[in-house]
Order: C-alpha cells, then structure tokens, then sequence
C-alpha cells in the first residue's frame, strides 16, 4: 500500500476515535466471538440466497459459495485477531477494489456489515449479559472497528471507481483499436503481421470452390481458419463437417468418411452413410491428412477427381459435391519425397495452401491473446505477462490456452498469478535472456526446452508430452524435427526413447 493510501487509513482511524484502549477490547473479547466465526458465515450466505442480485454477484449462482465462505471467514478472523496496521488496511484495500471488479453494489456492503454487526453484539450479549460495563466497552470498540473497516472498504471502492470512470475512454479506444486489429476473424485473434497476411489471404481463397492445404504445427488453430473459411464462402449455409484422422483408426477411418453397406463387417449391423455424404453441396475438413493411410489416399484422390466413391462393402457408386479443406503438421512435401504420401494427390489438395504462424513467430500477439482467454473478470499483472511471452509455446495457441485456463482454476481469487501456470512454463520463463528473441531464437529455445524435458522423462514419450502440453502424435513430429530420439541423438542411452505412461 503506498503512503498516501497509509496516511488516509491512519486519518480514518483518528476520525472514529480508534485507540490502544479499543484495539485491546477487541484482544478482551477475542475468544468469545472466535468460536461462533462458522456459524456468522453461514449465516451470512443463507441471507444472500433471499437477495437474487447480491446471490448472483457474490456467487456466480453458487459454484463459489465454498471458496467465498473461506474467505469471509479468515476476514472475520482477522478483524477480531489485527494487528490493524498498513498490512490490514492493504487487505481492506483490496477487497473495495475488488467490490467495483465484480460490480458489487456498495448498498449490499452496508447491509452486510450490518448482518454481522447485529451478529457480533448478540454474541457478546449472551456471555456478557451479567457485566454490563464490559459489554458496553466491547460494543463500543467494536463499532469503531467495524466503521473503520467499512470506511476503509468504501474509500478504496470509490477510489478505484473514479479511476476506471476516469480512463473508460482511454480503455474504448484501446478496445477498439484491439478488435479493429482482430477484426471479424471467426474467433482467431492476432494483429502480428504474420497473422494479417493469413486474414488477408482468407478473405480472397474462401470465395473458390478449390481445395485448400492449411500447414500449421499443431495448436496453432487449424480448424478455426477452416471454420473461417467455410463461413465466407458461398456454401456458408450448408454443413461444415470435420474428421481428424489422427483421432481414428485406420480400420474405422475409410468407413467414417465413405460410409459402409449392412454387413460389410462384423459390427456393421446397418448401413451408415460416411461424412462426405454428410458433407454433400458443403464443405468436409480434414484434419491431420497426412496421417492417411496410402489406400485411403487413393480413394481420396478419386472423390477429388470426379465426386464419385464407394461405401465399404457397397457395389453402388455415389456422387457427391464436396469443397474440401485438409490440415497437417506434417512436411508432406518431405512425405511426398520419401513416399509416404501420394504425389499426385500433394498436388491435387495444394491448389492453395495457408501457412498458420507458430506462437513463437507472433510473440506480439501474446497480450492479445492473454486478454481474450483470461475475459474481462479476471486481472493479471506485468509478472503474469512477462512470464508468458519468455516461454516458447511448443504446443502454440492451444497450450496458451489451456494454461490459462489451469490458472483461472487454481486461482483463489480473481486475479491469475504466475505460480499457477504449470511449473514448466515458469521454469523456463525464470532463466536470463538478454533482449528479446525473433522467432527463429524462440524456435531454438524450444529444441532446448524439448531435448531437456525429454531427457528428464528418461525418454518417455507420453510424459514428455503431458509436460510440453501436447498430444504425442505433436511430440512425435518435434521429436522428427529437431533429431531428438533418432539412432545416436539425445535419448538413446539407458533405458531412453520409451513409449510407455
């Protein structure tokens, strides 16, 4: 708290007449009211559940009502234990601020304070009924506390109110230079020159009944750019349907996107039209094609050449119109030249071919990005940030996303803190660097960060990419590019290059 906000506290306290004298009937009567802290807290809660609004602020309808009991209580514990110094009055502080933060009506305060007020006096009534000096002192000092610790409460509530009024129109402006950068995107966010090149480049290919390559590493959000795409092109009212093949086996791959006849195998009780049926006058994505098995790869090319496949077990050939967008983390033109993908049908889907920036090539979107996960109900502060753009997101926007999201879950509070992002992020984002890294140092410090988390797993894949916050299928494609695991590379020694959970 900083002297100014100190000084004010300490004239608060000279207004109500707060004194060494009070702060020691308060120690007096500690003991009596600290037993009957729980049931003043439910009584508490029970009382917000008869007023709709306050229920609906304090408690988002309920799922925190466990979380706001503690914290009431340890208040209350507080209040009656002190000391009332500066590290008091920042507590109190804190709590007006955050009155504004969740829109908490300052009226609902006051009654409150009231609530607990009459609670306090009842309670000392009942042990100090036959001492009527020393319950009027206790009454007394505990007025003074209770008026200073709502005085404290309401100026920081007015304070900090005045201060946001006061910069609402610097924040719309921010704000609106911030969606003029995202623009009407289908949810993608970013202002980095990488990513309006990409906006750019959807805005004149989405209109073309062509097919579409998307080349991005994983996480970087394929599927939003597909759904992006889909939406401003002239098929936009007809179904978008989506199929990963990383996500299926191959023997169930070719009858999900092809259908099958009844009884073209053993669980095939009835026939089952495929997704490009589904798909039929609109668009089919296809998600992680280079993960196609080389038959499949056929029956693909076929449907892309003249419309026309077969469901399995099926002798009647269907017809269907389909625009087609497929999406790999793959190098299928490395694919292509080692025979693992089909060559003529590289050419056949690559007509137009976007390539997403990994997170590490955009690292000026990260604030942006931090401010769309986070929402508007929750703080952070420059640690959080720095801590986020010194990390160089392996598993891209998805990773940033998810680690968010375990920090707003770990959160006590509303605000997300550095020590609850995964413990690998802050381990990395801890050591030195001098100046800031362009993307192909932040590529570098990956390979590190990814050599060394193999290394400490022993080799096992699987926590490797539980760490790095990927699926393996992603950890295997790192692992192919930056030589780690191979015949005489990093983890082949001891026991390393395991598989196994």
């Amino acid at each position: 708290m900083g002297s100014e906000n100190y000084e004010k506290f300490a004239e608060l306290q000279r207004y109500v007449d707060w004194s060494d004298d009070d702060a020691a009937n308060i120690r007096g009567v500690r003991a009596v009211l600290l037993p009957h802290v729980g049931a003043m807290v439910d009584d508490f809660y029970a009382r917000i559940d008869r007023h709709p609004r306050a229920a609906a602020v304090l408690t988002e309808g309920g799922p925190q009502v466990a979380r706001l009991k503690k914290t009431l209580h340890a208040w209350i514990e507080r209040l009656l234990s002190g000391p009332y110094d500066a590290a008091y009055a920042e507590a109190r502080y804190q709590a007006g601020r955050r009155h504004v933060l969740v829109g908490l009506d300052q009226v609902y305060t006051n009654a409150a304070m009231a609530r607990l007020r009459s609670g306090f006096v009842g309670y000392l009534g009942d042990a100090l009924g036959d001492n009527p000096e020393a319950f009027t002192r206790a009454v007394v000092s505990l007025n003074k506390l209770l008026d200073l610790d709502l005085a404290l409460i309401e100026d920081a509530y007015q304070t900090e109110f005045l201060a946001r009024q006061q910069s609402l129109g610097r924040e719309n402006q921010h704000l609106r230079g911030a969606l003029a950068a995202r623009g009407d995107h289908g949810g993608m966010v970013g202002s980095c020159p990488k990513m309006q090149e990409l906006y750019r480049l959807i805005e004149r290919v989405a209109p073309t009944d062509e097919p579409i390559l998307l080349e991005g590493e994983s996480g970087t959000g394929k599927e939003l750019v597909a759904a992006e795409l889909h939406r401003r092109s002239r098929l936009a009212n007809k179904p978008m349907v989506v199929v990963n093949c990383a996500a299926l086996p191959e023997s169930l791959l070719e009858s999900e996107l092809f259908g099958h006849e009844k009884g073209s195998f053993t669980s095939a009780d009835a026939a089952k039209r495929g997704l490009f049926e589904a798909a039929d006058g609109g668009t089919l994505f296809i998600d992680e094609i280079g993960e196609l098995a080389p038959e499949l790869q056929t029956k693909l090319l076929r449907v892309l050449e003249n419309g026309a496949f077969r469901r399995v077990g099926g002798l009647k050939e269907q017809r269907v119109q389909v625009r087609l967008i497929v999406a790999t983390n793959r190098d299928l033109a490395a694919d292509v030249a080692s025979g693992r993908f089909r060559e003529d049908l590289y050419y056949r889907i690559n007509v137009l071919t976007l390539k997403l920036p990994p997170l590490r090539e955009r690292l000026d979107d990260l604030r942006l990005l931090v401010e769309h996960f986070a929402g508007d109900e929750w703080l952070w502060g420059d640690g959080f940030l720095h801590t986020v753009q010194n990390y160089g997101w392996p598993g891209n926007v998805r990773q940033l996303r998810n680690a968010i999201e375990r920090a707003k879950i770990l959160a006590e509070e509303d605000e997300l803190l550095v020590e609850n992002l995964p413990p690998e992020i802050v381990r990395q984002s801890q050591r030195p660097r001098r100046g800031s890294l362009d993307g192909s140092e932040m590529d570098e410090v990956n390979r590190r960060h990814v050599i060394e988390t193999y290394k400490r797993h022993n080799g096992n894949k699987a926590k490797t990419a539980r760490e790095l916050g990927i699926n393996r299928r992603s950890l295997y494609r790192m692992l192919e590019r930056y030589g780690i695991g191979q015949s005489g590379g990093v983890g082949q020694s001891g026991g390393v290059d395991q598989d196994g959970n």
